[in-house]
């Protein structure tokens, strides 16, 4: 498809927000999903990946051609994913009902699909920590109906947030949630914020020595819809999608300012060479921009 853009449309509400800024257009570079998710930039295929859930397909996005091919269908229903430290891809498979890695020669490993013997519900999106440990969260969505995974009976009581260690053993972390969503941690993986999209709001937790979690409080509420995906950025703003664009906020919870978006975002990645461009998925779309600020590393 030829790119199209749009015209970047900043929501500026407190004076730190003045010095975000970057191009003046928001490029589409594909508009032919149908709920697109989980971007992931690697920087060594110089590719995106992307989810279409109810299409059961994983694209690919070339950065250096601009062209959109399919990576891998069936796709088991992939939602989040990330690009590990060692330059593999790790996704949430809601069909699965799993978290898969993909090695370097193609074969797929699994790495977390039961707690406590019990099968999971559908995870939805995760993040790596530099120990090795996987976060994920795991909402119903994939077996609320056959639209993005497959209808099933939940074996677990509840939507948890849970951590897979290196050595396989999956922990549950967070109970409290109705339907929890994006995760990402601060630059010193000392907080992690999660959101709680059934609620719209987001929440901020302390991560002790023992990789448990305590406070929780809300740190952010949405005034457009649900939270989905989050980032954060190399100055500790939070980058949260929301159905009106995405949603800035300061580590402190003051909401700095939006940019706003023409179609509901599910989530987003910092990607490019210097991790200055915000990739952004958007109901149909897959959009960026080029900013002034790099996505932490």
């Amino acid at each position: 498809m030829t790119v199209t853009r749009i015209r970047a449309q900043w929501e500026r509400r407190d004076e730190r927000f003045g010095a975000v800024n970057g191009d003046e257009y928001v490029k589409v570079l594909f508009d032919e999903g149908s709920w697109l998710e989980g971007p992931a930039y690697s920087p060594a295929w110089r590719t995106l990946l992307v989810s279409d859930i109810p299409n059961d397909r994983v694209l690919a996005w070339d950065e250096a051609t601009g062209g959109v091919g399919v990576w891998r269908s069936p796709g088991g229903y992939a939602n989040g994913r990330t690009i590990d430290r060692a330059g593999r891809m790790l996704q949430c498979e809601q069909g699965t009902r799993s978290v898969t890695r993909t090695e370097p020669d193609g074969t797929v490993t699994v790495l977390a699909d039961r707690w406590q013997g019990k099968r999971l519900n559908s995870p939805n999106d995760l993040v790596e920590r530099s120990d090795g440990s996987v976060w994920f969260t795991d909402p119903s969505y994939g077996i609320d109906s056959d639209y993005e995974g497959h209808r099933a009976t939940p074996e677990i009581d509840g939507c948890h947030v849970y951590r897979r260690d290196p050595d396989g053993s999956v922990t549950r972390v967070a109970d409290d949630f109705i339907r929890p969503n994006g995760l990402a941690f601060s630059a010193d993986e000392q907080t992690l914020y999660i959101v709680d999209t059934r609620r719209e709001h987001l929440r901020r937790f302390d991560v002790q020595p023992d990789l448990s979690l305590s406070g929780g409080e809300v740190l952010g509420t949405s005034d457009a819809g649900g939270f989905d995906g989050l980032r954060v950025d190399d100055a500790g703003r939070l980058w949260v999608a929301a159905h009106d664009g995405l949603h800035c906020f300061h580590p402190d919870g003051t909401l700095l300012g939006k940019l706003l978006l023409p179609e509901v975002c599910s989530n987003l990645t910092f990607g490019g060479p210097k991790r200055n461009v915000l990739y952004v998925t958007a109901t149909n779309l897959l959009l960026s921009i080029r900013l002034n600020v790099t996505g932490v590393r």
